[in-house]
């Protein structure tokens, strides 16, 4: 067992040692779940979305509703956008 000590900023913020963000295998934007078991013990973990269900609204919500060749439409310009940043 390995204890890591961090420390907690005035607006309650962590930073979350690299040993531990390597071992959740984590990084910047990604999310973390706190797990308050019955006896007290609060463990780290990363989200699991085992159901389609549980996904509903992680990606936010369009500003107007969009046809599915409208959404295709835009999803192929975004991908088109990134491959031309590449290097």
């Amino acid at each position: 067992m390995q204890e890591i000590i961090s420390t907690i900023t005035s607006k309650g913020q962590v930073t979350i040692p690299a040993a531990v963000r390597q071992h959740l295998g984590v990084g910047a934007h990604d999310k973390i779940v706190f797990v308050v078991d019955d006896d007290g013990v609060v463990r780290l973990s990363v989200p699991r979305y085992p159901t389609i269900q549980s996904l509903r609204g992680i990606a936010g919500s369009l500003p107007l509703p969009m046809s599915w060749q409208e959404i295709e439409e835009a999803a192929q310009e975004e991908h088109a956008d990134e491959v031309a940043r590449k290097p």
